[in-house]
């Protein structure tokens, strides 16, 4: 098993990940924009931006806070929202449970409710954070479409 390691987002890993290229359908988490502003925006503390090594190379990349949260939803009950963005190398291998698992045990250690917001387009991710024990508390139609739907669901555990 891989030794998952997390820690803040450099200036270089950032670069990094703003590079990686999805495929179809999911395309639409490629970050886009002047790479100047995507580095300041993820290096921003609102933004608390992390990253998660797999053998000590770069496998994905997470926020919390406002960042994980999509136009439309109720955030309003507190808790820790949670985006994560994978290498697309990485993805669709079976190896999201332990991504999502890593980044759940690092939140758990200052938050008591987490909550990740995912569109119904991405079955795979509603199936991880599901299996990890993250239940639907919403539904919501978006001014955002990802995915071929404006629909969300917010998952908390």
């Amino acid at each position: 098993m891989p030794e998952l390691t997390i820690r803040p987002a450099t200036d270089a890993d950032i670069r990094d990940f703003a590079a990686w290229r999805h495929e179809a359908p999911y395309d639409v988490y490629n970050i886009t924009g002047e790479v100047e502003g995507v580095v300041e925006y993820f290096l921003r503390p609102a933004t608390n931006c992390h990253v998660i090594l797999r053998d000590q190379e770069l496998a994905a990349f997470f926020t919390y806070g406002s960042d994980a949260q999509v136009p439309g939803g109720d955030y309003t009950t507190p808790a820790l929202d949670i985006g994560l963005g994978v290498k697309p190398s990485l993805t669709g291998q079976g190896l999201g449970s332990s991504f999502v698992g890593a980044v759940v045990a690092y939140a758990r250690e200052g938050a008591d409710r987490l909550r990740v917001t995912i569109a119904t387009g991405n079955p795979r991710a509603m199936r991880v954070w599901s299996a990890l024990g993250f239940e639907e508390t919403q539904r919501f139609a978006s001014p955002e479409t990802v995915m071929g739907s404006n629909v969300f669901v917010v998952l908390e555990s």
